[in-house]
């Protein structure tokens, strides 16, 4: 049982290097942070410009926030980028309230409008 719950959490944020994508799924606060730093480490060496899927995450503090601008700025050194795309509304209110948008080396993709 133990080993499932710890599986479980260390697939909250993955990243694929082909092409470059950090997925974050579930719930990221402190409590998860050590299991970002692998993913993470992974994305800076990334050779293009990596995108972050948003799509699954539920709940995030600012801790992950902060993580994603210490990306942002690493990869912005090498010249790349950081997409952020798929954010639902309470992740993209985070993502605003913490200023994420606005440091130079992130793209917050538009959230598309409904049909």
């Amino acid at each position: 049982m133990i080993a499932r719950a710890s599986a479980r959490l260390a697939s909250i944020v993955s990243f694929d290097a082909h092409p470059p994508l950090l997925r974050c799924s579930g719930d990221e606060d402190r409590t998860t942070q050590s299991l970002r730093r692998r993913p993470l480490s992974q994305a800076i060496k990334a050779r293009a410009n990596v995108d972050v899927d948003l799509s699954e995450l539920t709940f995030a503090d600012a801790s992950l926030m902060l993580d994603l601008a210490m990306l942002a700025r690493r990869l912005r050194k090498q010249d790349r980028f950081l997409r952020l795309r798929g954010a639902q509304p309470q992740i993209r209110v985070l993502i605003e309230y913490v200023g994420l948008q606005r440091l130079p080396g992130i793209m917050v993709e538009p959230q598309p409008t409904p049909a």
